[in-house]
C-alpha cells in the first residue's frame, strides 16, 4: 500500500495555485460588473418603470415601449445619427490617402505634418466645437466669407436643420482623422517593401500598387477603424451640444439619439423613457457592429 504523501501535497498546491488567477482577476471583474453589467441591467429594469418628479419609481409595464413606438422625434433622431455616422465614416478613405502621403519615402517635414494632423486629437472637444461654431457663423464666419468671394450667400450653418447637421458632421469627420491617420500610418510601416518592388516589376503604377497592395494589407486596420468610428458616431452628443446649444431652434430637427436620451433623462426627468432610448441605442450599435463582423469575412485579409 502506497503511503507516499507527495501526490496529495501536489494536489493541494495546485488547488492553492488555482486561486491566484481569481485573486488577480477579481478587481477587473468587479469593475466590469459594477461599471458595465450592472448599468445595463439597471437600464433594463428602469425601462419598465415610471419616475415621478418627487417620488420613486413605479412599475409601468410596457408603457415606455409604447411611447417609443409613437414618438415622432425617434425616426428623425435615428436618421440624423445615421447621416452623421455615414459622413464621419468617409474620413477613413481620406485618412488612408493622407497616411499614404505622409509615409512616402523622402517626404520632407513628414514629422511636422504628422504632428499637424494629430493636433485635433489633443484639443478639448468643447473648445474645438466653439471654434468651428465661429467658423460656421452666418455673419462673420470664414466659410460664408469664402463663399461670398464667389458670389454665393452662405446659409445659417448652425441654426438651419439640415445645414446644422452637415456642419456638425464635417467637424466630426475632421475630428476623427487623427486617430485614423495614426493607425493607418502604423499599418503602412508594416507593409513589406518587397511587395511594392514586385508589383513595380510587374508594371504596376503607383495607383495600381495602392489598390492591389496597400489597401488589401490594411483591411484589418480599416475594419477596426470602421468599428470604433461607427460606435463613436452613434454616440454623438458633446459636439452637437457644444456647437448648437439647447436653445437653438434647429435642435429639434438635428438632435441625435444620445441627445434625445439626455433631454428625456435630465431635462424632462423621465428616466424610464430615457432608459428605453438607451436600450434602442445599444440595440442599434450592437446590430450594426454584428453586421460589420459578418461582412468583414468577405473583404478583410488577415494573411
Amino acid at each position: 500500500m502506497n503511503h507516499d504523501p507527495a501526490p496529495l501535497t501536489r494536489r493541494r498546491r495546485r488547488g492553492r495555485d488555482g486561486l491566484w488567477p481569481l485573486v488577480f482577476l477579481a478587481p477587473l471583474m468587479i469593475g466590469v460588473v459594477a461599471f458595465y453589467f450592472w448599468p445595463i441591467l439597471a437600464t433594463v429594469l428602469n425601462s419598465f418603470a415610471s419616475f415621478d418628479p418627487f417620488g420613486g419609481p413605479s412599475f409601468a409595464g410596457l408603457e415606455n415601449y409604447r411611447t417609443l413606438l409613437g414618438d415622432s422625434f425617434i425616426p428623425r433622431a435615428v436618421l440624423n445619427t445615421a447621416v452623421y455616422t455615414a459622413i464621419v465614416l468617409l474620413g477613413i478613405p481620406i485618412a488612408l490617402v493622407v497616411a499614404s502621403l505622409l509615409t512616402q519615402k523622402g517626404l520632407r517635414f513628414s514629422r511636422f505634418y504628422q504632428v499637424l494632423f494629430f493636433l485635433p486629437a489633443v484639443s478639448m472637444p468643447v473648445a474645438v466645437a466653439l471654434v468651428w461654431r465661429m467658423i460656421f457663423n452666418q455673419e462673420f464666419g470664414v466659410v460664408n466669407w469664402a463663399l461670398s468671394l464667389i458670389g454665393i450667400q452662405g446659409p445659417y450653418w448652425v441654426t438651419a436643420p439640415w445645414w446644422s447637421l452637415l456642419a456638425v458632421s464635417v467637424v466630426g469627420l475632421w475630428s476623427s482623422l487623427p486617430l485614423a491617420v495614426i493607425i493607418l500610418s502604423a499599418g503602412l510601416q508594416g507593409v513589406p517593401p518587397e511587395l511594392y518592388e514586385a508589383a513595380q516589376l510587374d508594371g504596376a503604377g503607383a495607383l495600381k500598387q495602392f489598390r492591389s497592395v496597400t489597401v488589401p494589407l490594411l483591411t484589418p486596420s480599416i475594419f477596426f477603424l470602421m468599428i470604433i468610428t461607427a460606435i463613436n458616431g452613434f454616440q454623438l452628443f458633446d459636439l452637437l451640444f457644444a456647437m448648437m446649444g439647447q436653445a437653438n431652434p434647429a435642435m429639434a430637427d438635428t438632435q441625435s439619439l444620445v441627445y434625445l436620451f439626455y433631454s428625456e433623462a435630465f431635462r424632462q426627468n423621465d428616466q424610464g423613457y430615457a432608459s428605453v432610448i438607451a436600450l434602442l441605442i445599444l440595440l442599434i450599435i450592437g446590430a450594426f457592429t454584428l453586421l460589420q463582423f459578418q461582412a468583414q469575412k468577405r473583404w478583410v485579409h488577415y494573411d
